[in-house]
């Protein structure tokens, strides 16, 4: 029984396998794929993109102590005209109004209803700005239908830093564009009246990326294409300081951060002195952060009004702003030529007003 029992044990054992190692002649490489390509709008037949016109509505005549201001009761060229309560000269109600011309008549001393007299180069200019509502609220109540099932439990995946990989470097893209006035789409025509907001917005592709903010750190206005050129105006310098509200008492300034990925500003239109052209070229430095790292005096977005603000509400950040924030060159600590990149506007022509605004 021993010999048979040994005999079957033997038996049962597998065969070896011979194995060799598998060796490749090229080493293996791998690539981020090419970021893809945009799609061209397609616009309905027949389709005519419409720039807005002014609606010629107003007319102001100019004393040496008094303004008298004309207004079509159709302010906005609409066809719908306005109540004669909705509209003030600053604080000031109408002083008359002519009913078959449908326009109403403001009278007052050129200093009166609240205006402010400033001085640009060889102009002294008028102006009031008026205060915004607060605490507006609105109810109401909307309903869909669920379609997947939600939990407070959000999933967090663990990402991994763009930079160890330079693949994934090479695919960020960086840009800043002129918006329409209403920041819905680019702006078709670069061309403004002195005093315009020309409006700006920088943005940042995720793409491959972690969440990503994007930040704008310095900008000069040239009247060439060559940012080291002179005459030149710096108004926004020192890692995200907007100074020309500061410097001339303009309206220009940084719109609250609703999006990592998008900055939004505007600068009031200028031009340089003995420049008969009106010709501009806006360079600004951009730069890209993760979206997690700290508002910081070298990562932030600060504007002048009766103080510094920052875009994301953070305003300590700006208390360097009137004197050095310092610099620095990467995230993190870590240094890449790819986290920066400049960006060219131009040319930009700012025409005189030919009627005088109040």
């Amino acid at each position: 029984m021993q010999p048979q029992r040994r005999y079957q044990l033997e038996a049962s054992q597998p065969q070896a396998f011979h194995q060799e190692k598998q060796i490749f002649s090229e080493p293996l490489t791998w690539r981020y794929p090419n970021p893809p390509a945009e799609e061209e709008p397609h616009f309905p037949p027949n389709f005519e993109l419409r720039v807005p016109t002014p609606a010629e509505s107003v007319s102001v005549l100019c004393g040496e102590n008094t303004v008298r201001v004309e207004a079509k009761k159709d302010l906005m060229g609409i066809g719908k005209p306005v109540l004669a309560s909705d509209v003030t000269l600053g604080g000031c109600a109408a002083t008359g109004e002519d009913s078959e011309a449908q326009v109403l008549i403001f009278e007052s001393e050129l200093h009166g209803c609240g205006s402010r007299l400033q001085c640009h180069y060889q102009r002294s200019v008028s102006s009031y700005t008026p205060s915004c509502f607060r605490n507006v609220s609105f109810s109401g109540r909307t309903s869909s239908f669920r379609k997947h099932d939600v939990s407070s439990g959000a999933l967090k995946p663990d990402w991994s830093s763009y930079i160890d990989s330079k693949e994934s470097e090479d695919s960020l893209s960086l840009s800043l564009q002129l918006m329409s006035d209403d920041w819905q789409f680019p702006r078709p025509v670069n061309e403004f009246l002195l005093g315009d907001m020309m409006k700006f917005e920088a943005s940042v592709k995720q793409l491959h990326h972690t969440p990503l903010r994007v930040n704008v750190e310095s900008c000069v206005a040239t009247v060439v294409p060559n940012p080291d050129a002179t005459p030149r105006y710096g108004f926004l310098f020192n890692s995200g300081c907007l100074l020309d509200s500061k410097l001339t008492g303009s309206s220009s300034r940084f719109l609250p951060r609703t999006h990592d990925d998008k900055l939004q500003f505007e600068v009031e239109a200028f031009r340089f002195e003995h420049d008969e052209g009106g010709m501009l070229y806006i360079t600004c430095s951009l730069r890209a952060v993760a979206a997690t790292a700290p508002i910081s005096a070298t990562d932030k977005a600060c504007s002048f009004s009766n103080g510094w603000r920052e875009a994301s509400g953070n305003h300590r950040a700006c208390s360097c702003c009137d004197s050095d924030c310092g610099h620095v060159d990467g995230i993190l600590g870590k240094t890449s030529t790819h986290l920066r990149q400049n960006a060219l506007i131009g040319p930009i022509v700012v025409k005189e007003s030919s009627q005088k605004n109040l």
